[in-house]
């Protein structure tokens, strides 16, 4: 597939420390992809060299077939950038700050009558087209701003934490309209500590940390290439007898490194086998007389991935 971003060899430096380590990335145009990382891991230098608000230390990165480094005017006519800390102008009427930001991009009065018309209504925003800017709410202050990354029609989203401080209805929203905007053929790249929206959203993504990349591709290459183990719950119905009896019987089960018993009736199972064993774990334990009220993995796939491969790097640091 065609790469809509490439990095190569990115790197950035701030005072002599390390920002971002010799990146290595492409997105495929069409796609969703996330960057995951814990704070400090050079997502949002990433991003804002993608953006051309920073210049890279070294290497280069091309959007939209034009180089950050050597022609920074065609990466902002074609990369929408939204940051974490985005301003507004409170005394603007919503039309008015779409038709601002219009101005800026050069675009004619009758080119943005119709872009703020659709704009909003793609933004759910319609009704309050001549609300002040300052009565919205968080959640449709940050449609707005999605809206004002869209002024010029880019082909690359770039976007730095837009789920934060949102709440679960707004995320709802905002996750809704990023499909939305990417079957219109919009590419997006995308920053994100919210890790199950991660996974949910994205067709691809890279863990990254201390600027570099540890793992890259769809949630299942990555899963496929790292995965060592997983930590499984059941919860057991009955006395402490029925609880010790079940851990005995799951610990002598193939794939169970440890079986612990965590109190309320929980199981936690140290687990090395796939889905299939998993199910055929579960199935055992039930024919033996068990009685399991729920069984599942501990956290998400996204998540055990993260702190697994977060942790592996931690260590080689130290």
């Amino acid at each position: 597939m065609t790469a809509a971003v490439s990095m190569r060899g990115l790197v950035k430096r701030y005072d002599g420390t390390l920002a971002v380590g010799g990146l290595d990335l492409d997105v495929a145009e069409g796609e969703i992809f996330g960057l995951v990382g814990p704070n400090g891991a050079g997502k949002t230098t990433t991003l804002r060299i993608l953006a051309t608000l920073l210049v890279p230390t070294a290497g280069d990165a091309v959007v939209a077939g034009a180089s950050v480094r050597g022609e920074p005017e065609a990466v902002r006519r074609a990369v929408g950038y939204m940051p974490d800390n985005f301003g507004v102008y409170d005394d603007m009427k919503v039309w008015e700050y779409l038709d601002f930001f219009g101005r800026c991009h050069g675009l004619p009065a009758d080119r943005r009558r119709r872009m703020i018309g659709d704009l909003l209504d793609l933004v759910d925003l319609g009704a309050r087209r001549d609300a002040y800017v300052a009565t919205l709410s968080r959640g449709m202050q940050q449609r707005l701003c999605l809206a004002h990354a869209l002024v010029h029609d880019p082909a690359v989203l770039v976007l730095d934490e837009p789920a934060s401080g949102l709440d679960p209805r707004a995320r709802v929203e905002l996750r809704e309209l990023l499909r939305e905007l990417r079957a219109l053929g919009k590419t997006i790249l995308i920053s994100s500590h919210i890790l199950p929206e991660m996974e949910e959203l994205c067709t691809s993504l890279a863990i990254i940390d201390r600027g570099r990349v540890l793992a890259a591709g769809s949630l299942a290459e990555i899963e496929a290439r790292l995965r060592v183990g997983a930590v499984l719950r059941a919860r057991i119905l009955g006395d402490d007898a029925d609880m010790a009896a079940a851990r005995e019987h799951v610990a002598g089960v193939p794939g169970v490194a440890a079986a612990e018993v965590r109190g309320d009736g929980l199981l936690e199972i140290a687990f090395t086998g796939d889905e299939e064993a998993a199910a055929a774990l579960l199935a055992g334990a039930v024919a033996s007389g068990i009685r399991v009220a729920s069984f599942a993995r501990a956290a998400s796939d996204l998540e055990e991935i993260f702190l697994q491969v977060t942790g592996s790097a931690a260590g080689e640091v130290a």
